[in-house]
């Protein structure tokens, strides 16, 4: 049958799904990397590198630094966490599992959007997940860490972003999936159960020790959902990378 028949050209290079842009491997490896430089430091000073990278509220309470005469430092220290965070793993685990959710989700962002925008929409997604965080537990001592956040965002633009994937689609030209369409409410009312469970039971994989940073993914996600159509309204028109 022909169907059975092999294919003249490589079937890898016809099913883009399964290559992943140099971007979304690349920021795998700079996850990596980071834990793995902070796993083969001393304790003490993996420590100390929680304490100044991973995202604190309490950092931005004026009344808990002024009760613990604490000095959170200058605008530098404090604006670099929301971003250093994500960068910051528990464990090998919380790592791969969230190498995993962006492998399946951030080739379809970068692919539309390029690389540079995914970098951008990535980090856009990721503070927008802590300052999520910060509203709802102003004051809070436990530190976050992962990059959960920015890839719920990612889950959300994916989401928007699959027609465009679809095997009709002409590259660059297929609109985005409508927030309020019934496929997306449906699974942003998914979402929100599960990490309001997770959030509750403390059960899954999280950004607190301990916990789950249940309010940066949603936040995240949000931000991924509401900020892919302005990020799709910037990204070049010369073609998917």
């Amino acid at each position: 049958m022909a169907f059975l028949q092999p294919q003249p050209s490589d079937p890898w290079t016809r099913q883009p799904v399964f290559r992943a842009p140099p971007v979304v491997i690349s920021l795998i490896a700079i996850l990596a990397a980071a834990h793995g430089a902070r796993a083969m430091v001393p304790p003490h000073l993996s420590t100390e590198l929680i304490n100044q990278f991973a995202f604190i509220p309490a950092r931005y309470s004026p009344v808990f630094l002024a009760a613990h005469n604490a000095d959170p430092g200058g605008w530098l220290a404090q604006a670099v966490p929301f971003v250093s965070y994500m960068a910051l793993h528990n464990d090998v685990t919380h790592l791969i599992i969230n190498s995993l959710w962006l492998l399946a989700f951030g080739p379809i962002v970068a692919r539309r959007f390029g690389g540079f925008l995914f970098l951008l929409f990535f980090l856009a997604c990721g503070m927008a997940g802590a300052l999520t965080h910060l509203a709802f537990n102003w004051g809070s001592v436990a530190p976050v860490i992962g990059a959960s956040g920015a890839i719920s965002g990612l889950m959300a633009a994916g989401l928007r972003l699959l027609p465009t994937q679809a095997p009709w689609a002409r590259a660059g030209e297929e609109e985005l999936a409508p927030i309020f369409s019934r496929q997306i409410l449906v699974f942003t009312a998914i979402w929100m159960a599960i990490n309001l469970v997770a959030g509750l039971t403390g059960l899954g994989i999280g950004g607190e020790a301990g916990q789950i940073a249940w309010q940066a993914h949603l936040g995240g996600y949000l931000a991924g959902l509401f900020l892919a159509g302005p990020f799709d309204k910037l990204r070049p028109r010369l073609g998917a990378i």
